[in-house]
């Protein structure tokens, strides 16, 4: 693992909410909120991009992926369903990318979780 590998950082963003567990899932590192899936890791699995795809809140593909395609895309499987793929294999700015999987995760935990969340100090 190279310090330009940015599967740490977005490991420890993820893994910093709460009830979150990760596992493999065809293939990539995978992050659960509860059992939802929030956020996947898309290391070339798929195609060329070096990212993630997760969980978005309505029109954000469509306003990202739109605005700004060499950061944002529409992904493989999930992106019918309105999911995002975010390039890491770009400049990125973490926390951008923080708020991202935040609104990822918002889409699928529990209210309980979000509860746990929200408690959270900032």
């Amino acid at each position: 693992m190279t310090s330009n590998d940015p599967l740490p950082r977005l490991r420890a963003i993820c893994l910093a909410l709460p009830g979150v567990t990760e596992r493999l899932s065809h293939g990539e590192p995978t992050w659960f909120a509860g059992k939802p899936t929030f956020v996947t890791y898309a290391n070339h699995h798929h195609d060329d991009v070096l990212g993630f795809w997760c969980a978005a809140p309505p029109g954000a593909q469509e306003a990202l992926a739109g605005a700004n395609p060499d950061r944002f895309y529409v992904p493989p499987y999930v992106g019918g369903r309105g999911w995002l793929g975010v390039r890491l294999d770009v400049p990125v700015d973490w926390d951008e990318i923080a708020a991202i999987v935040e609104d990822a995760y918002r889409m699928v935990a529990t209210r309980k979780l979000l509860i746990q969340l929200d408690a959270m100090p900032t």
